[in-house]
């Protein structure tokens, strides 16, 4: 009841820009005002729709931008809406940044840093930041939260997990795409974007795990200065991606620049298991020493072992046109549902495979073909692993960023090219000492007892007592059920004999009578009827089921 509030705002922007007819029929809209029946508009209020979803809180923003990378869960008109959705808020006053700040820190503005620019830069949903630099003079940024959001995020996903489950119970779509799994998914990405020292974790880990990219750069973040609530990192000047001129874009090698950032994210995915996951134009800055920076490491993705090499799999196989080795690829990582139909599958898999063979950047988007795959599982009763939407999410973003800086790159050329690095760089982590410590051990438990277990061995053998123990049938009870099968046969065949041979008898006239029949014949038949119903008595509740 606390939520009531947000449920009905939430209602009611379902109502207002979803489907009107599975609100109706639920019965909900009794607490809505206004809410009336009426025709679904054919056309969609773009602007509307994102000043609706503002409204609704920074949560909501958060799932509007991730529902504008998902093709495969809304149509087209939405998510071209959507992507112009903004994480753009109204700053929260300077008095209380500087509460913040010292609270946080434990220190006065004018001790911790030289400089401490009043004015943000930017103001997001979750915080803001401000420019400012350290006492010995290094340029940085701090981005600070915004005062009481933790908590109004939180009521905010209550309200949406209601929401989530409700459309996942009464509608088609929901079931097939499992809404309520996917938002538990971005809750538990939202909260950890909440907490700014995982977020500097994630920028330590990521630039040491892209050290050896040269054009690729990851702000570093400074630990004494970093809170869960402060986080301040170093400042790398550049223009952002989606802003460049014409003019700057002759200027530098887009296609070096594509080929690198691409080949990072492949290691990223199928080496590392952990992935920047938004990089999004606004997340990607060009310096002016002609390299890309990747901001906001807020939004990662861990990956599994399996998942890293069946996509590494998958998209060599994809790259190469092997329609039969990917689908196999594809029915290994799915797992099917009720209304599973593996021919329709193969069929859409197949032709989806074959029309991005040899196509640019320019004619396909890479993370739409992704999404395009998990759309068709989906319709033919296959769901694909979650985290292949977090690579599909983070493939989408990198397009946006190759259309800007070199429209004819080729993405299955570059993994063709770097198929034989990856592998390489897959097998040197596999073979890296600290993965060998659990196989020490075992080696080792092995060796210890290997001479004693030999010796049990050979005593055994020498004494004439090794057995080998074989989980097979038993031949003696199938013998026995083989000879009680002939056995029936045969009192079958001798009471059938003596049917026939008591109705040939019914035809010879004797002086020995039974009930006005000839004797032997009525004798003959009663024994056939006393067998047979014995028989009969005995299979029915005698014989094992």
């Amino acid at each position: 009841m606390k939520h009531l509030t947000k449920y009905k705002d939430l209602l009611w922007f379902l109502w207002k820009h979803g489907d009107q007819s599975l609100l109706s029929s639920s019965g909900i809209l009794s607490e809505i005002p206004d809410a009336q029946p009426s025709e679904q508009p054919t056309d969609l209020d773009e602007d509307q729709l994102i000043k609706d979803i503002a409204d609704l809180g920074p949560a909501f923003i958060k799932l509007g931008q991730l529902l504008s990378t998902r093709p495969d869960l809304l149509p087209p008109p939405y998510i071209e809406a959507l992507s112009k959705l903004q994480d753009n808020l109204k700053p929260f006053p300077y008095s209380q940044v500087e509460s913040i700040v010292e609270s946080e820190l434990g220190v006065r503005i004018s001790k911790a840093f030289g400089q401490f620019d009043p004015q943000q830069m930017a103001a997001a949903s979750l915080g803001q930041v401000h420019r400012a630099s350290l006492r010995d003079g290094r340029p940085v940024v701090v981005k600070i939260q915004r005062p009481g959001i933790r908590k109004q995020v939180m009521e905010e996903l209550e309200a949406i997990e209601q929401a989530s489950a409700f459309i996942e119970n009464n509608t088609t779509l929901g079931k097939k795409y499992q809404l309520n799994r996917l938002f538990l998914h971005f809750r538990q990405t939202l909260i950890r974007e909440l907490n700014y020292l995982k977020e500097a974790e994630h920028m330590n880990l990521l630039e040491q795990n892209l050290s050896e990219f040269k054009r690729i750069l990851i702000p570093q973040s400074v630990a004494d200065y970093t809170t869960d609530k402060v986080l301040t990192m170093e400042f790398i000047d550049g223009c952002n991606i989606s802003k460049i001129s014409p003019l700057r874009k002759l200027e530098i090698d887009g296609e070096a620049i594509c080929d690198e950032l691409f080949r990072s994210y492949l290691k990223q995915i199928v080496v590392d298991g952990f992935i920047h996951a938004d990089p999004h134009p606004g997340n990607v800055h060009l310096t002016e020493d002609n390299r890309i920076a990747l901001l906001d490491m807020g939004m990662v993705a861990h990956l599994s072992d399996d998942l890293r090499k069946n996509y590494l799999k998958l998209i060599l196989n994809i790259s190469e046109n092997k329609a039969g080795e990917t689908l196999d690829i594809l029915m290994r990582m799915s797992s099917a549902g009720e209304e599973a139909d593996p021919d329709r599958f193969k069929q859409e898999m197949t032709t989806l495979i074959q029309e991005n063979q040899h196509a640019s950047i320019k004619d396909i988007d890479t993370g739409q073909v992704l999404f395009r795959m998990i759309q068709t599982a989906a319709t033919c009763g296959y769901q694909l692993p979650m985290e292949l939407s977090t690579i599909g999410k983070a493939l989408l973003n990198l397009d946006l960023v190759a259309h800007t800086l070199a429209p004819d790159f080729d993405p299955n050329a570059a993994i063709r090219k770097n198929a034989m690095s990856l592998m390489n760089k897959i097998m040197l982590k596999e073979l890296a000492p600290q993965n060998f410590f659990s196989t020490l051990l075992e080696g080792k438990e092995l060796i210890e007892k290997l001479p004693e277990r030999l010796n049990k061995l050979m005593d055994r053998a020498a004494n004439n007592e090794l057995k080998i123990g074989v989980d097979a049938f038993d031949e003696k009870r199938m013998m026995k059920g083989f000879q009680k099968v002939a056995n029936r046969i045969t009192l079958g065949l001798i009471l059938a004999s003596l049917v026939i041979g008591s109705s040939l008898l019914m035809r010879i006239q004797t002086d020995f009578q039974l009930f006005g029949y000839p004797g032997f014949a009525i004798i003959s038949f009663i024994i056939a009827a006393v067998g047979a119903i014995g028989l009969a008595v005995h299979i029915f509740f005698y014989d094992e089921s």
